[in-house]
Parts: structure tokens; sequence; C-alpha cells
């Protein structure tokens, strides 16, 4: 399972990474908006926050052991997380930026805002995926492990 291992570590590395990209444009985003209704903002609150765990919860199950594969449900929670903040931000741009698919302008330093939030929908998409290989990758684990630990002696052939 030394692949396996060395996937996870990758897929954690990722995950970092994405939700690093995110909560720093989110957060100057938050910054300079910082004086608005914060009920105007609760998507990109939201946003921050799924972030700020995906951030906490990469690091923790960054180094591989074997208990980092059973953490496949948490996985699946980020995931669908993810793909909720994937969502919202998709219905916040509302075609103001145009198409949204349209990666022609994804840009972290400029001054243009919609390239921000291309950047930002794009690297929470990916991190979704991120997320929910990781789950697979640790559920296909924990059933090849619970297949190998679990065999039923026959009662002649017992030790005892």
């Amino acid at each position: 399972m030394f692949i396996a291992d060395i996937f996870s570590m990758i897929l954690r590395l990722a995950e970092l990474a994405f939700s690093a990209i995110i909560a720093g444009i989110n957060g100057q985003y938050l910054h300079a908006v910082r004086n608005s209704d914060s009920w105007d903002q609760g998507r990109f609150i939201y946003t921050e926050v799924v972030a700020g765990i995906a951030i906490f919860l990469s690091i923790i199950w960054l180094f591989p052991f074997a208990g980092s594969f059973v953490h496949w449900p948490v996985d699946i929670l980020i995931s669908v997380c993810w793909f909720v903040v994937f969502g919202l931000l998709v219905n916040a741009l509302n075609g103001t930026c145009g198409y949204v698919f349209d990666w022609g302008n994804v840009s972290f330093r400029s001054g243009d805002q919609c390239g921000k939030w291309k950047a930002v929908i794009a690297f929470a998409f990916l991190s979704a995926i991120c997320w929910l290989v990781s789950a697979v990758i640790g559920l296909i684990w924990v059933r090849d492990h619970e297949t190998r630990a679990y065999r039923r002696r026959n009662w002649y052939r017992s030790r005892v």
C-alpha cells in the first residue's frame, strides 16, 4: 500500500494548496468589504470557513499512517461542502463576469475581481474533486483491510 500512501500525501498537499489559495483570495475580498453587512457576504464567509476547516484537516492528515485512511466519511463531507461553495459562488456571479467556465481571465494578482472569483471557483471545484478522490481511496483501503482481517475458521481446524 506504499503507492496509496504516496498518492494520499499528494492529494492532501493539493487539498492544502487549493484551500490556502481560496482562503487568501477570499480573505482579501472580505477584508476589502469589511464595513458592509455580513448577511450580504454570507456565502463568502462560508467559503472562508470551509477553507479554514479544509486547511486544518489536510495538515492533520497530511502525514501517511494507517489511520489516515479511515477518515473517508469526513472527506466526503468536506467534498460536499466544497461543492456547495462552488455552487454558491457560481450563483453569486450570476453571469456578471461572463460565462463561468471561460477561464481566459483567471488571475491571482491583477486588479480584475472577475478573474479572482473565477480562480476561487476553479480551485473550489478542484478541491472538491481532491477530497472526493481521497474519500474513495480511503473507502477502498478500509474495505480491503476489513476483508483481510476477518477470516472465519472452521471448527475442526481450531487450535484450542
